[in-house]
């Protein structure tokens, strides 16, 4: 392509159909609101109910919404959510695998009742999603996959193994399905968000000197705003990023760097 032949338009999601895991609560609605304002219809399976809020800010998008409510842990859910999504909205152009939990608990007592509800949600559903997403976007002819990392993905996990091992996990899953569906068209990357003003941290932020400690050590000195998020989700989901493949786009007003 000629440099001039680009246009902003790439960055549009006008038609696309996406599906978001967990998409209603937490990071997961703005993943959703994101797409939504950038074109898409959006399908979300979830747990919770969040009163209708999400869907609310779908539909005052002009988007189409659909919820529904499903367990992705259990074997076999992924592949009806994936065709549900196929079936209401037409097809499946992008998925986020948003739906995670964190469990905490000292060393001594984070036994496999910890372990396991973590690792059902954060890495198993997330792949059996993917893959049942995958065989879709394969026959359409291409597609995007974006996975949810986290810094747990590159730090330690104090007080909860799972989640780091689950994150780290993702990583790993992220590159190994980018080198297996990138010529089929599809771009697997993940987004590993830092320190979020969420209800998962409220604890920590409601706690001076724990807080003060995470913002310390943030270069951009405050806590990340779910909409922080928003761009690099619209980024990941759209045309403009057809030739990243396999990135970890960290999301963290620069903690790492610390």
């Amino acid at each position: 392509m000629d440099l001039a032949d680009f246009d902003l338009g790439a960055f549009s999601l006008e038609g696309r159909r996406a599906l978001v895991t967990g998409g209603n609560t937490g990071l997961g609605r703005a993943f959703t609101v994101a797409l939504a304002k950038a074109g898409a219809d959006v399908f979300v399976p979830s747990i919770t109910d969040d009163g209708g809020v999400t869907r609310q800010l779908v539909t005052g998008c002009g988007r189409r919404y659909v919820e529904v409510e499903a367990d992705i842990t259990e074997r076999g859910v992924p592949a009806r959510v994936v065709a549900g999504c196929v079936e209401e909205l037409g097809g499946l152009d992008v998925l986020v695998n948003s739906a995670g939990i964190c469990v905490q608990a000292e060393a001594d007592e984070f036994d496999r009742e910890h372990w396991d509800p973590m690792v059902a949600v954060n890495m198993t559903a997330a792949f059996e999603t993917a893959h049942e997403a995958g065989l879709v976007m394969t026959r359409a002819g291409g597609g995007k996959i974006i996975n949810v990392a986290s810094l747990f993905s590159f730090l330690g996990g104090r007080g909860s193994p799972a989640y780091a091992a689950t994150k780290a996990g993702i990583v790993g899953f992220t590159k190994a399905y980018c080198d297996e569906l990138a010529e089929h068209g599809i771009q697997v990357n993940a987004i590993a968000p830092g320190y979020f003003a969420t209800a998962i941290t409220e604890a920590t932020r409601a706690a001076p000197e724990a807080a003060r400690r995470v913002v310390e050590h943030i270069p951009a000195a405050r806590w990340g705003d779910p909409a922080d998020l928003m761009g690099a989700t619209v980024f990941l989901a759209s045309s403009a990023s057809d030739y990243v493949n396999g990135h970890v786009l960290v999301v963290d007003g620069g903690y790492l760097v610390r």
